[in-house]
Formats: structure tokens, C-alpha cells, sequence
């Protein structure tokens, strides 16, 4: 504990503060597109929205200082309670407590005023779970029992979610994890090539599991005789695009968005704020948007190439791909060439759920960098993982 304290009295001096001020520049203009996308009248005032989402960042902010000044090491050597504990979080939404927040999948966990969604926290313990097994195997990480272990994980949680929850969305951020740090890691590509013909032949059993709303989501990319004139499965989709395309260059202005101030959009401050932001931002606008979230994934990359320790170098990896699926799977939603599974744009979007979850797992990154190399030589002759 005390050796913890240190380690966060010098947080300001070692933590990864540009990391830190790339994430705050990014939320507060998140903030700004909030304040605009919930001034429609439908939302009555946005002053609450706003309110939560600055707190929320509050609470980011100390969740990255204190996460910051963790040693992975430590939190290694606890792999086993870090299952534990993501196995009792996720079942936790079959408890009276457990609700669909208006989402369709069983997948918030409501406390009074407040709803925490425990598949967001299990991002975080996935990729130090994931960091750790890796780590352990790192010498043979291509063998069949190392890639055995490292599934064993992947399928526990990602079962465990969709039969608790439903919510493929989530669990696809943990397989991109996965691959992510699989490929960082230094995995045979042929173990891909394995995985990818697996997926081919069991494709169509899966597919016999998906609702009928899952199966539509996927297939109105493809096929367009599914509701053609936009009345019902394309309906939120076309009028989002609509949106997106509607501002042009240089958009209608903030808080003069057509759709977007008329309430026409549907999760225009959530899953859709990219589109809110093309309406009234434009294309320049969006372009600044990826711009900022480019900046923190890629400062997740240069942290973890310039980690000499390989389990801190994954974790930083696994931060990076679990970002930048959200923002690939965001963006594409809105463009029109991907599913809508209902993932934030990070930093961006409202939620004070996601934007508390994501500060913490950049904080394993700033942590990263504020101690690139193993120090459990400093309490262990022989460190477990």
C-alpha cells in the first residue's frame, strides 16, 4: 500500500499526462456535441446530459490517475480474481438488479440513478487477463496449449456475456481485443488462417441462433430488397446517413442541424452523434472527429512499441484495438456499411459508463508508461503470472 501511494503522489511526474490531455481535448469536444445533439426539444433540457457527461470525465480522470499507478505486475499476479470478478459482474445482470436501460439486450446493471454496464468494466480486466496468459506463454506463444489458454479465456467471457446479455456488440469488442493482442503477440498468422475457416464452416449453425432483428441488422448491407423505401428495418439507418451527407462541407452549424434540432435522429447523442455532427459539423467536422481519436489510439501504439516489457506492450495493444473497433464499428454504423450493434464512438458519445470505463483502461496505458519495465524484481525473486 504504501509502495501504491508513492506511485501515485508521482503520478503527475511519471503518468502519460499528453495521453491524459489528448483524452480531455476529446471529451470536452464530445461535450460540445452533446450539448448540441440533446438541445432538441424532445430532450427538454440538455443541462442534465451535460452535467453527467462533465462528471463522468471527473471521474475518468481520477479512475486513469489511479489505475495509472497500479504495477501490472501486481495486478498479473491476481488473474485469477480478475476472472472471478468478471464472471460474478456479468452475472450479475440476471439479478433483480439487471435491466435492458431501453436497449433491447439485458446488459446494464441499475444502482438508484445511475446504470453501469459490467461488460465496459470487463473490458479492462480482458485485456490484463489476456496480457497476463500471454506473458505466461510468451516463449511458445504459437503452441497449441498456449493458444488453447489464451480461447479458454476469450470463450468464457464472451459466452458468458451473450448468454447473460445478448449484447453482441460488447462481445465483439472482446474477440477484436483478442485478435489484437493475438497478433501483437506474435501468434502464427496460420492460427488465423485456422480460426477464419472455423468461423466459415460453423457460420451457418450460428446463423441459426441470431434473432430475426440480428439477422436483418447484417443482412439490409447486402441485400436490398429489405425494406427498400425506409419505413422500417432501414428507417433509423437511412434517416442517420441522411444526416451524415447533410452537412456537406462545412455543415449547418452547431445547434442548427435540421434533423438533429428537430429530434428526428435516433440516438443522436449515443450510438449516432457522428451523424449529428456530419449534419452540423460537416465533413470537416468528421474529419476532425477521427482525427482526435486517431491521435489517442496512436499514442496507445507509440506507449506499447516503447514498452520493453511484453506483457505492458500488450496491454497497451490491447487498449489500442479495443478503441479502435469502437471507432470503426461507430463510424461504419453511421456510413451505412456495418451492422448497428449499438457501440459508443468513444470520448464522443454520451455515457458516463463508457467515458469512466475507457479513461480507466487508458490509465493501464499511462501506467505502461510510467513503469515500461517489470519492477517485481523490487518484492520477488521469482515473479508468478
Amino acid at each position: 500500500m504504501h509502495r501504491y501511494l508513492d506511485e501515485l503522489k508521482d503520478f503527475p511526474k511519471k503518468g502519460d499526462m499528453f495521453l491524459l490531455v489528448l483524452c480531455l481535448i476529446v471529451a470536452g469536444f464530445g461535450c460540445v456535441c452533446i450539448a448540441s445533439a440533446t438541445s432538441a426539444d424532445k430532450f427538454g433540457s440538455n443541462f442534465r446530459y451535460i452535467a453527467i457527461q462533465l462528471v463522468s470525465i471527473g471521474l475518468g480522470v481520477v479512475m486513469y490517475a489511479l489505475v495509472s499507478s497500479i504495477d501490472l505486475d501486481f495486478l498479473s499476479e491476481h488473474r485469477l480474481a480478475m476472472v472471478i470478478f468478471n464472471c460474478v459482474l456479468l452475472l450479475m445482470l440476471i439479478s433483480p438488479l439487471g435491466t435492458d436501460n431501453n436497449t433491447g439486450n439485458r446488459s446494464w446493471i441499475g444502482l438508484g440513478i445511475i446504470s453501469v454496464q459490467p461488460a465496459e468494466i470487463c473490458k479492462i480486466t480482458f485485456i490484463i487477463i489476456m496480457a497476463s496468459v500471454m506473458a505466461s506463454h510468451q516463449n511458445r506463444i504459437s503452441h497449441p496449449v498456449s493458444v488453447i489458454h489464451m480461447c479458454f479465456h476469450l470463450f468464457l467471457l464472451v459466452g458468458l456475456n451473450m448468454a447473460v446479455s445478448s449484447d453482441a456488440g460488447v462481445s465483439l469488442i472482446f474477440v477484436f481485443i483478442f485478435i489484437g493482442m493475438a497478433f501483437a503477440g506474435g501468434v502464427s498468422i496460420w492460427w488465423f488462417v485456422l480460426a477464419i475457416g472455423l468461423i466459415a464452416v460453423a457460420f451457418p449453425v450460428l446463423w441459426q441462433f441470431l434473432g430475426d432483428y440480428q439477422k436483418n441488422r447484417i443482412l439490409i448491407l447486402f441485400d436490398p430488397t429489405i425494406d427498400p423505401t425506409g419505413i422500417n428495418e432501414r428507417y433509423h439507418s437511412m434517416m442517420n446517413l441522411k444526416s451524415l451527407t447533410g452537412g456537406g462541407l462545412t455543415g449547418q452549424g452547431l445547434f442548427h442541424g435540421n434533423r438533429t434540432q428537430g429530434g428526428n435522429l435516433f440516438a443522436q447523442h449515443t450510438d449516432y452523434i457522428f451523424s449529428s455532427m456530419g449534419e452540423e459539423l460537416g465533413f470537416l467536422g468528421c474529419v476532425v472527429i477521427m482525427i482526435m481519436e486517431m491521435l489517442i489510439i496512436g499514442r496507445c501504439v507509440y506507449v506499447g512499441m516503447h514498452c520493453q516489457d511484453y506483457m505492458r506492450r500488450l496491454v497497451c495493444y490491447g487498449a489500442a484495438s479495443a478503441l479502435m473497433f469502437q471507432v470503426m464499428i461507430n463510424v461504419g454504423m453511421c456510413i451505412g456499411v456495418m451492422p448497428v450493434i449499438g457501440l459508443t464512438l468513444p470520448l464522443i458519445s454520451y455515457g458516463g459508463s463508457s467515458v469512466v470505463t475507457i479513461f480507466a483502461m487508458l490509465g493501464l496505458v499511462s501506467g505502461a508508461h510510467a513503469r515500461p519495465q517489470s519492477l517485481s524484481h523490487e518484492r520477488y525473486v521469482q515473479p508468478y503470472r
